[in-house]
């Protein structure tokens, strides 16, 4: 167990509405968050002096800092490739508090992605530029990969062949998460869960993905507060540990189209993550009593479970089949709805449903749990978490 596992907390958590039409600006959803997070830490702004998003967060630190009444900064980054980045802002925190460089940081997004840019239309229409990553997009799009459904589905098919899987199979996904939403009132599809028929009687969208494999496209913001262990000892409520946290990116990565590696069935980027979070906390997939893990498409649920180690190659259908991800199983899964039920709001959601699984406040509480992991964006560059109990 390294010296850093354990030495930082996150002790506030705030959302604003998750909807499809917030009404109001980005930069006044991302202060609303963040305002709700530092209250919720039993904190005030000019406590805060560091600051970490996404790079494709639209509202600049110095807009928030100034709207929400924080005052200066010591520090502040931002972490790069989409729903990837999610876990990677709390390692961030994390580190620079370890370090010395900050005492209370804060980590936020918040995006219309609904009413306003809808990430889900992936390439098209989308203004040229000469940036490296569009140059990378220009060897797919002219064969019709151009949204992250087609992405993923290049994938999904290759997975389908080499382990037997099935569109069955990635519906349980669906399943489980709606259930969940169904007794959340947070979430968007709050009492309205799904049957795997209506999974597959919904539309295809880029076969093998049917619509309900696809994740939501949200308005809103969520924000984490994050302080050292024994600052948070002082602090209302319990604290989440950071026991864990990693970022990484594989060999030959690319944005949601490795497709040039020797085999693109897995996520080896997520396998990297756990190896550093299992190094790190000292523990392994067996002391985990909850999983909150990024479920943008169903697809790339299943390998997560076999990078992190909860299964073996080709084996995480017959997890699911066997009952483990359910509230009375070995590791339920997505207690908040995730992406499907809850909100997408790049995983930012999921790190605040683990920190109330560790608080023992989840809406969907499986006993106690006193160890979660959590991950980032699956098929880009990516991050992951464990949080534990004192």
């Amino acid at each position: 167990m390294s010296g850093f596992s354990g030495a930082t907390a996150i002790v506030g958590i705030g959302a604003t509405e998750f909807s499809k039409e917030s009404g109001r600006s980005e930069l006044q959803l991302a202060c609303e968050a963040v305002t709700a997070a530092i209250a919720d830490a039993g904190l005030r702004p000019s406590d805060v002096d560091g600051m970490v998003t996404f790079t494709a967060e639209t509202s600049a630190e110095i807009h928030v800092a100034r709207n929400v009444g924080i005052g200066d900064l010591s520090f502040f980054s931002r972490v790069p490739h989409g729903g990837g980045a999610a876990c990677g802002t709390v390692a961030h925190a994390a580190a620079a508090i370890h370090a010395g460089l900050a005492e209370v940081v804060v980590c936020w997004r918040a995006f219309n992605e609904r009413s306003g840019e809808r990430y889900g239309l992936g390439q098209a229409d989308r203004p040229m530029d000469t940036n490296a990553d569009r140059a990378a997009y220009a060897w797919m799009t002219p064969f019709g990969l151009s949204t992250p459904a087609q992405w993923v589905g290049m994938f999904a098919r290759r997975y389908m062949h080499e382990y037997g899987a099935t569109s069955e199979d990635f519906g349980r996904i669906s399943v489980i998460d709606r259930a969940r939403a169904a007794t959340n009132p947070k979430a968007h599809f709050f009492g309205r869960p799904i049957t795997l028929e209506e999974h597959q009687a919904s539309r295809w969208i880029a076969e093998p993905l049917h619509l309900l494999d696809c994740c939501q496209e949200t308005d809103g913001g969520q924000a984490l507060v994050v302080v050292s262990a024994e600052r948070a000892r002082d602090l209302p409520h319990v604290p989440a540990l950071v026991v864990g946290a990693a970022q990484g990116s594989g060999h030959d990565q690319h944005m949601m189209t490795s497709y040039y590696r020797p085999s693109i069935s897995g996520i080896p980027e997520m396998g990297l993550v756990g190896n550093q979070l299992w190094a790190q906390s000292g523990l392994g997939p067996s002391d985990m009593q909850a999983a909150v893990l990024y479920d943008h498409f169903t697809p790339f649920v299943l390998p997560q479970l076999e990078e992190l180690g909860f299964c073996g190659r080709g084996e995480a259908a017959d997890f699911i089949r066997d009952g483990h991800l359910e509230l009375d199983g070995s590791l339920p899964l997505n207690t908040h709805g995730g992406q499907l039920g809850e909100a997408y709001l790049h995983g930012m959601n999921g790190i605040a449903e683990a920190v109330r699984l560790v608080r023992g406040t989840s809406v969907n509480q499986p006993g106690d749990v006193r160890n979660v992991v959590v991950t980032a964006g699956t098929g880009v560059p990516t991050s992951g978490l464990v949080l534990g109990a004192a």
